[in-house]
């Protein structure tokens, strides 16, 4: 299916509501942790997939992309949880661009469980690369189809300080199965190296905490057979995580925290 074309007049007429899509989920054993709780990255495995799913029933399908050289990558992410979500249970995942701006765009995703009770959400910032792997303007047949209005926020960013004096130091290779069709570490597989990493540490306790949320920025993307190297450290109320090649230059800068809902919620 060929994406519409967009009407001008009706365009201009139109509020800037942004497009949205749903899909049910349900949480499979295997996506679960011991204590039956489902895990971060699950989520945003399941945002990616809405996503798509979103994305190729307006006609911009795989193909669509391949055609015209155009890909997203992931720059940033903020998972938060809110609620239980357990093996078994059925969960609608709603999603939405709420905002974009030249060469990027944030989806939200909202998780509702079967009570109609929102369990958690995700914002993913995208950046549109070209054949060459540059940045590239958002195309404007999308703007008559997802309704997304001007970002008023900037991309997501983690700032973090140096680790603190006796953290735990980790290196550890790039697995196959991490890998997506892209060839290089899924965004959602950095979710469970940060989590990985802070139980490792002595943080067990913050990686199942509700609520919670984990905030990810992808510096660069790790390649297939990769080494590299982990440094979680608590940090406040939370915990901190620097990912990074053997040559140093970040991978990911992470923090998991204790939620509390703040007006950028809104976003």
């Amino acid at each position: 299916m060929a994406p519409a074309e967009p009407d001008a007049a009706v365009d201009a007429a139109r509020p800037r509501t942004p497009d949205t899509c749903a899909s049910a989920y349900r949480v499979r054993f295997d996506e679960a942790g011991p204590d039956g709780l489902l895990r971060t990255s699950v989520l945003l495995r399941m945002a990616q997939d809405v996503a798509w799913f979103h994305s190729a029933s307006r006609g911009f399908t795989r193909e669509w992309y391949r055609d015209h050289g155009l890909t997203w990558l992931a720059r940033a992410a903020e998972v938060t949880v809110l609620g239980e979500v357990r093996v078994g249970d059925d969960i609608v995942a709603t999603t939405q661009v709420v905002g974009w701006r030249r060469v990027w765009a944030r989806r939200r995703t909202d998780f509702v469980d079967a009570a109609g009770a929102t369990v958690a959400w995700t914002h993913v910032d995208w950046v549109l690369l070209d054949a060459r792997g540059a940045p590239t303007r958002v195309p404007k047949a999308f703007d008559g189809i997802f309704w997304a209005p001007d970002a008023t926020f900037p991309l997501g960013r983690v700032a973090l300080e140096d680790p603190a004096a006796g953290a735990r130091h980790a290196t550890f290779d790039v697995r196959p199965q991490e890998l997506d069709p892209m060839d290089h570490v899924n965004n959602a597989v950095y979710a469970d190296w940060l989590e990985e990493q802070v139980i490792a540490a002595g943080g067990s306790a913050a990686v199942r905490m509700i609520p919670r949320v984990a905030r990810l920025e992808y510096a660069r993307a790790a390649e297939a057979g990769a080494t590299v190297v982990a440094d979680p450290w608590p940090d406040g109320d939370g915990w901190a995580c620097r990912i990074a090649d053997v040559s140093g230059t970040d991978l990911l800068r992470a923090r998991l925290d204790p939620y509390a809902a703040t007006p950028l919620d809104l976003r």
